[in-house]
């Protein structure tokens, strides 16, 4: 969790073959982090917190 900038600089410093979920109420965040060129990315749209209670739902039962 972290500022659009924040984001953008983790993308940007992480090697090509770290595999990173973008998860971003605000569509520009993701596709901003997306246009990289790379398929590095996945974008999810979408407020953090129905998102956090779902992967901790999904890691509690496995």
């Amino acid at each position: 969790m972290a500022t659009t900038l924040h984001s953008i600089a983790v993308g940007n410093l992480l090697p090509a073959w770290v595999k990173v979920a973008c998860v971003d109420i605000s569509p520009a965040t993701v596709t901003k982090l997306m246009d990289r060129g790379t398929t590095q990315t996945v974008g999810i749209v979408s407020d953090a917190e129905p998102f956090l209670r779902a992967l901790v739902a999904e890691l509690a039962k496995a």
